[in-house]
């Protein structure tokens, strides 16, 4: 209940499987997780593209867009970590409820964080996305210059280089971006879809 007991849950007249009704398709959570560089941001946003131009209701979470406002007042020491992945999972819990595909772009590196969002969903409503990808690629990449940075003792905590990722043990979809193409890694998300008739 939180730390106001004077407030009450109220249901909703039109419900989620109305929407699905009336969309044409189910709702879900695409939760891309992955090192810094491995790629969510922009696979994220081609999945996005791709379901938009079939006519698919859906949206875009991104990690760095968050913190520019939502969770702008958190750090990213543990405890506020930790926090930022609870806050994005009540928000895509809202997007699946109103019927809507959200795909989320975080790091997220604790397998007990991703736990916990998990068990806010119904079944097969959360697909973990893993962007399995060398942190020496991820290193090289580096769009934001933030490895470098940590390098340099810059940035504390940061994940992969002073602070651990824990890969998933058995996410729904791997994808190995230092291998398969945006265009094959956009087809074997759209295929899973298809496949657990979401789409």
């Amino acid at each position: 209940m939180g730390k106001n007991r004077n407030i009450t849950w109220h249901h909703i007249t039109v419900s989620k499987a109305d929407r699905h009704l009336m969309n044409g398709h189910k709702s879900c959570v695409l939760w891309f997780t992955g090192l810094s560089g491995s790629g969510k941001s922009t696979l994220a946003n081609a999945v996005d593209l791709e379901l938009f131009q079939q006519g698919i209701r859906s949206y875009v979470l991104d990690g760095d867009n968050i913190r520019h406002g939502l969770n702008k007042d958190l750090s990213f020491g543990v405890g506020d970590r930790k926090e930022n992945i609870r806050r994005i999972g009540e928000v895509a819990k809202l997007f699946v409820d109103s019927g809507q595909i959200v795909l989320t772009a975080f790091i997220s590196p604790f397998s007990q964080d991703r736990d916990l969002v998990r068990n806010m969903f119904a079944a097969d409503e959360f697909i973990e996305i893993y962007l399995k990808c060398p942190i020496s690629v991820c290193e090289n990449r580096d769009p934001k210059g933030l490895y470098l940075k940590a390098r340099k003792g810059e940035i504390a905590e940061f994940t992969g280089i002073s602070s651990p990722y824990e890969a998933p043990k058995k996410p729904e979809v791997t994808i190995e971006t230092a291998m398969e193409t945006i265009e094959e890694s956009v087809n074997k998300v759209i295929d899973y879809l298809t496949k657990k008739k979401i789409l």
